[in-house]
């Protein structure tokens, strides 16, 4: 009886240790120093389960949160660790690691008035910083971006001013907006959201300031000459029921013009963590797909 039982203890215990190998590793809230913005950041890494097993590189998908959101939002109400510690188990995506930085408010730009240069830090410490402190691979080829909502639209500023740094882009629910739904955005909402990042503009075209086109995703796709933006992969998801729909289907447009070879994926459902955490199954796939060469 007492083998039995020691035999039946060992068992599950090799079960637990199976199924804990299997699950990869989240550390949330780590932080950087920042010279370039004056303070520190925060962000969170997901590592796959063999990480700490072994001595290779990994790819890498900086993945982006939305407006007044932080560095945990992707784990705590997305659930990203666990969807992929799921992908991975079933073979259907390669082992990566994740990186959650915090943005704040910024909107993954520099903000008009050059005191808060985010996008600069994200491009100049943020990136070199992880790949020497992780085992990443440190070319574009295996690094990818990916966000929502606001973090939708600070994925494709960095894919698209940066394609260099990037093999493939994923935008959420983007905040894509038309230069029409800027200028005639009432006036709370746009002092409250975006005063800080374009400037103290009345409503009306004076808030299409030059700011606005160096940073707007439909002027970008635009201007941009079309091999540039043909450098990324570009997916595309917002739900049918999303304030954000029109910006996403001219951006859609936009870049059919451009003959920008994208997927587009418009689905039941709004601007929520619901539609979120059914989109990133199919991120995950699209990015690791990119990654195969």
């Amino acid at each position: 009886m007492y083998m039995r039982k020691l035999l039946s203890l060992l068992f599950l215990l090799l079960s637990w240790q199976a199924i804990a190998q299997q699950q990869g590793l989240l550390k949330e809230s780590l932080s950087t120093k920042s010279k370039i913005l004056g303070y520190d950041v925060k962000y969170s890494i997901y590592f796959p389960p063999d990480y700490a097993a072994s001595n290779r590189r990994y790819p890498m998908l900086y993945l982006l949160h939305g407006y007044t959101d932080n560095e945990t939002g992707w784990t705590q109400f997305g659930e990203a660790h666990l969807i992929a510690d799921r992908l991975m188990q079933a073979g259907q995506i390669p082992p990566m690691l994740i990186v959650m930085p915090d943005a704040g408010v910024t909107w993954y730009i520099n903000n008009v008035s050059g005191k808060e240069k985010y996008e600069n830090f994200f491009v100049k410490e943020f990136i070199p910083h992880i790949d020497k402190l992780y085992r990443s691979r440190s070319s574009k080829e295996y690094r990818a971006v990916a966000g929502l909502s606001m973090g939708g639209y600070g994925t494709l500023i960095l894919a698209m001013k940066h394609p260099e740094l990037f093999a493939a882009a994923a935008p959420l629910s983007s905040a894509v907006f038309t230069d029409e739904d800027f200028q005639n955005m009432p006036d709370d909402n746009y002092n409250r959201i975006f005063a800080n990042i374009f400037g103290q503009h009345p409503k009306g075209k004076e808030r299409l300031s030059s700011h606005w086109n160096q940073n707007s995703i439909l002027k970008l796709v635009e201007t941009t000459p079309a091999d540039t933006l043909k450098k990324v992969k570009y997916y595309i998801d917002c739900g049918d029921d999303d304030f954000l729909i029109k910006g996403n289907m001219a951006l859609h447009a936009a870049m059919l013009d451009r003959h920008v070879p994208h997927e587009f994926r418009v689905r039941d459902g709004g601007h929520t963590w619901t539609y979120w955490r059914t989109a990133l199954p199919e991120v995950l796939k699209f990015v690791g797909d990119t990654f195969h060469r």
